[in-house]
This record gives structure tokens, sequence and C-alpha cells, in this order.
């Protein structure tokens, strides 16, 4: 599990975050079109369920709070005063609903231009994971660990989507934070990574804000 030499800022990967949920019906179009960008090579798509859709008869399986308190953290910080589903975010910055491919790929589109101020390294070596980091200015960043899972299909019972079959890719199943990192000295970690799923590490900045790097680890 290698990444390998720092990304410059046209090969750096743009992160999408997709906030569902297995109960809500205007959802499948856009776990469908997670699909599509998790086969890029210049993106790094997640999946995050979230569990306040869980009342209306259907448990999403994969929900946990955490993913909830995620986005509505999201929300905070850039002062809206909602959380709905399927809400896409792209490179922590950009908020779009998830079901409009064209926005979703123009954003994706301009966050491929900007200019790269942290490098990343991630590197897998006997259970553990190196994380290397340099940032070209200073400030406060949070680093994580997110894991997934590359897809499932479920078949749903109850409520919006009783009766459908749906797959979903790149189920996140843990996100954990590894560091918080002041970004004027460089960065040099290891943490344990146990279990055979795949990874991704993110950087972002004021721990809600930019991302700043992210990096697979397959």
């Amino acid at each position: 599990i290698t990444l390998a030499a720092p990304l410059s800022a046209q090969d750096r990967p743009v992160l999408v975050e997709l906030f569902t949920s297995q109960g809500c019906s205007s959802c499948p179009p856009a776990d469908a079109f997670l699909h599509e960008l998790a086969k890029r090579d210049d993106v790094i798509a997640l999946a995050l369920h979230v569990d306040y859709w869980d009342y209306i008869g259907w448990k999403d399986s994969f929900a946990k709070p955490e993913y909830t308190a995620r986005q509505r953290a999201y929300a905070k910080v850039s002062n809206r005063r909602m959380v709905y589903t399927p809400q896409m975010i792209i490179n922590g910055t950009d908020h779009v609903v998830g079901t409009r491919p064209m926005d979703v790929k123009d954003l994706i589109k301009k966050h491929r231009g900007d200019v790269a101020q942290v490098t990343l390294t991630a590197q897998e070596h006997q259970g553990k994971l190196k994380i290397s980091a340099s940032a070209a200015a200073g400030g406060k960043a949070t680093v994580r660990l997110f894991r997934y899972r590359p897809e499932e299909t479920v078949a749903i019972k109850r409520g919006e989507n009783a009766g459908r079959s749906i797959s979903y890719s790149h189920i996140v199943t843990s996100v954990t934070v590894v560091a918080d990192w002041d970004m004027r000295q460089p960065l040099d970690i290891e943490v344990p990574l146990n279990g055979d799923l795949p990874a991704v590490v993110v950087i972002q900045r004021n721990s809600f804000g930019p991302v700043e790097a992210v990096a697979r680890v397959d």
C-alpha cells in the first residue's frame, strides 16, 4: 500500500463526500453517480451515511451518528441552517446537491486548478501507516484516516426505498482523527492500520475547512 511522490496541483485528487441515506428516496441517483466518480483517478469519492432518516421506516445499515455530526459541522462552518440528503461537499468547501452531475463535475474541475499548499505522502508497512506532510504556510489542520468498503448491495425492505436493491460505493466505515497538525512544522507520524479495508488520509484546515491534501491508501 503506497502513495508515490508528493502530488502537484495537477495530479492532486479532489475529495468528494456524499452524505446519503438508504431511507432517502431521492438518494439512489446520487449513490449511482458516486460509483461513476469513484472510477476517476482525479477524484477520491466517499459515501457517509447519515442517521436522521432512520425514523421514517428503515434503519440505514451503514449510518453512524458521527457522519451526521460531520455534515452538521460543515453546515455550521458555512452558516447553513439545514442539512439534507443527497448532499456532496467538494474539497471541504463547496456544497452541492448530489443529483446535479454537471454542477459537481464543474466544481471538481474548479478544484483541480487549486494551487497545492501541502504535500502529502502515505505508506503502509507491516500494519502501520506512515504519514508525512509539509505546508507552504502556517495554520492549524486536522489529519483524519477514513476507512471504507468499496461496494455493497443492500436489499431495502421498508421505508421510502422499500423493495429496491441498491448498490453503494466507497462506504465509509470509520473516521479517526490521527493528528492535530501545526502546519508550521513538518508532519511525520505512524498510526496503526488494522484490517484490509482501503483507506484515505485527509488533511483539512481548521478541522472542517478546506481540504489541503488527500491521499488514497489502497
